[in-house]
């Protein structure tokens, strides 16, 4: 299926089934804002409940935290988001589109890793299992060729940024021949800085009132807690602060449904750490993250992991976890070494020291960070496009089925009367009454069993369990698994059992395989 195809399916199908809405739609809708129906909602809610079990439950020295929306403007100051929180931005005279600079050239430079993986995939396809990728990489004339035209686009708008020289970033954009992807005009405007921060008033009366900001980010909150997070929860170095909360940037351009938004949800942790300690740690975190994610089944092969190119003015070290959306590899998750900025900056605006006593080493000192931080809508989209299905059955019909991974999933249970009778609902209706203390259940009698099941298969129900007539006779029901369609008959007492065993956070986290601790830990 192709990609742009894909997009707009799962986009319908994500609004047929309730899992999101275009916001205020009855008002022909909010650019690039959206809601999130019933099954989104639980769906979302279970990927925050995996992250927080993962993060939180699983490691003694991680707490939570859920810190105001609205901070001391004095702290975006410090955090350089007041005067570096910039993306550039371009305009196209012509079709009077407005673009980020940076995406433009990466999506340049993504056409040219397309075409590399063309020749790659050709080469596989004529030499099968004789093929070694890595050696036809390192000598195929036009893989090397593509490859150092990437590496010089790159190293040119690194250069360009790191100099602020937007004159030259609009100068490669032209040189490169970069089109305005929906008229094809190349006629563009000079390049300038754009600050993504949303502002607001606070006080009574417009005037009076001081000029604050709805954050960027949740990470703040966390910094400047750090202190009272340490000593109300009586933690010691290493140890880490987790927060899912709300963020709001004004993006020059939202996109892609929900993938860029201005209003999103971060799920984000701040692990500190003694100064020179953070290569190790680093890399640990790297290690920890992409399991974490392995560990949903989605399919090794969509993820990957990305250096920056440019490093925040913050960071030392820094990467992203890129999942294969329907639009290609995106970012997912960034994993980030913060050094001791942040805690260093809030020192210096306040007035006030965020510095860590050391009993063993008898000294105190700023703690230096590292930072995972993922987008929960983005998550939510990368689940929705990994388990989408179209399916062509043995009988030669068809079905939609969403292949959400069981513990995810927003139904776990749906429980269908073969036919609405009141004897067959009578115990129908107690089974839901059992089951829905412990997991999601939905009751389901309206038209032919193979139609529920299809609705059930295209909102990612985990299982089914079907009422018949020989369940008034011998007490066992017919529970269907959503993947396999596989039916089993079982006892009506059993339902929770299996239904438990299967969608247990704890199986997941104990295939997980842990990642070795840094030495000096």
């Amino acid at each position: 299926m192709a990609s742009d195809e894909k997009l707009k399916k799962i986009i319908s199908h994500s609004k047929e089934y309730g899992f999101v809405f275009p916001s205020s739609e009855i008002y022909d809708g909010l650019s690039a804002s959206y809601d999130y129906g019933p099954y989104g909602v639980e769906l979302k809610n279970n990927i925050k409940t995996y992250w927080w079990n993962a993060m939180v439950k699983m490691h003694e020295n991680i707490v939570g935290l859920d810190a105001s929306i609205f901070m001391h403007p004095t702290t975006w100051k410090a955090s350089g988001h007041v005067d570096a929180f910039n993306d550039p931005l371009i305009d196209n005279k012509d079709s009077k589109k407005r673009y980020r600079a940076d995406v433009l050239i990466e999506e340049f430079v993504a056409k040219i890793e397309g075409k590399i993986n063309k020749e790659v995939a050709k080469a596989k396809k004529k030499f099968g299992d004789d093929f070694k990728e890595a050696e036809f990489r390192a000598t195929h004339p036009n893989v090397l060729r593509r490859t150092k035209q990437i590496e010089a686009i790159n190293a040119r708008f690194k250069k360009a940024m790191d100099d602020n020289d937007l004159a030259d970033v609009k100068a490669q954009i032209e040189e490169l021949g970069i089109a305005d992807p929906e008229s094809g005009s190349k006629n563009w405007t000079d390049v300038r800085q754009f600050n993504l921060m949303f502002k607001t008033e606070l006080g009574a009366v417009s005037g009076d009132a001081g000029i604050i900001y709805l954050r960027p980010e949740t990470a703040q909150g966390i910094f400047v807690n750090f202190l009272n997070v340490q000593k109300a929860a009586r933690m010691k170095i290493p140890f880490g602060i987790a927060q899912i909360g709300k963020a709001f940037r004004n993006e020059i351009i939202a996109r892609q449904f929900i993938f860029r938004m201005r209003e999103f949800e971060q799920m984000e942790m701040q692990f500190f750490i003694p100064p020179g300690t953070q290569s190790k740690w680093y890399h640990y975190w790297k290690e920890e993250r992409i399991k974490w994610h392995k560990a949903l089944g989605l399919g090794e092969a969509n993820y990957r992991f990305h250096d920056h190119l440019k490093l925040a003015h913050y960071a030392d070290s820094a990467c992203d976890i890129e999942f294969d959306f329907p639009m290609g590899f995106k970012e997912l998750e960034g994993i980030h070494s913060r050094t001791d900025f942040d805690l260093t900056s809030h020192e210096e605006h306040s007035g006030k020291k965020l510095q860590y006593y050391d009993p063993h080493e008898e000294r105190s000192y700023v703690p230096y960070v590292i930072e995972t931080s993922i987008g929960l809508d983005r998550m939510f989209l990368a689940v929705l496009s990994a388990a989408y299905e179209e399916e062509l059955l043995e009988d030669g019909s068809k079905r939609t089925v969403l292949k959400i991974p069981h513990f995810l999933a927003p139904v776990k249970v749906a429980v269908l009367p073969l036919v609405k009778k009141d004897e067959l609902a009578a115990i129908s209706q107690k089974l839901v009454n059992d089951l829905k203390f412990e997991f999601t259940t939905r009751y389901d009698e309206k038209d032919a069993i193979g139609r529920r099941y299809r609705r059930q298969d295209a909102i990612g129900t985990a299982y089914c369990v079907t009422v018949d007539f020989e369940t008034l006779e011998d007490g066992c029901v017919t529970i269907r698994e959503r993947d396999s369609m596989q039916q089993d008959r079982v006892p009506v007492e059993k339902v929770a059992d299996i239904v438990r065993e299967q969608i247990s956070f704890r199986k997941v986290f104990s295939d997980m395989e842990a990642t070795p601790l840094p030495e000096e830990v």
